[in-house]
């Protein structure tokens, strides 16, 4: 069962950072359908969260349709997200995993890391910035 983590200082709502959490853990192959995700209460519980929080976050997973709700059973992955396989995934989670070490070793900070991949992923230029 997906265990979420809130980081109240990074500027995104807590819902959302909820709806990412659960997205990716679709997307990893951490959940798949059939998985119960964990209730409300608790939700708010572990992550000290309101409980509309959570309520809303699963309304917009379940908009998007990868949850659904049932009634008196709880809050179930549908959907799915990805074409990588899980072993390809993991694969590749174990080579980044090194890499992140090696940039914390080279002094790099969680932003500085943040940075370098979102230069990788938008295809920016190293030298000049731009795409």
């Amino acid at each position: 069962m997906i265990e979420f983590r809130l980081d109240r200082s990074s500027g995104l709502p807590p819902y959302l950072q909820l709806v990412t959490q659960v997205q990716e853990a679709i997307r990893m192959g951490w959940l798949r359908a059939g998985d119960r995700l964990p209730t409300v209460r608790e939700v708010v519980t572990s992550a000290t969260v309101n409980a509309n929080t959570v309520a809303k976050a699963y309304r917009e997973l379940a908009l998007i349709g990868l949850v659904e709700a049932r009634p008196g059973a709880g809050t179930f992955v549908c959907g799915s997200l990805g074409t990588a396989d899980a072993a390809t995934m993991a694969r590749l989670r174990g080579r980044l995993v090194r890499w992140v070490e090696a940039s914390r070793a080279a002094g790099l900070e969680d932003d500085d890391v943040r940075a370098l991949l979102n230069s990788v992923l938008t295809g920016l230029d190293s030298s000049t910035g731009v795409a």
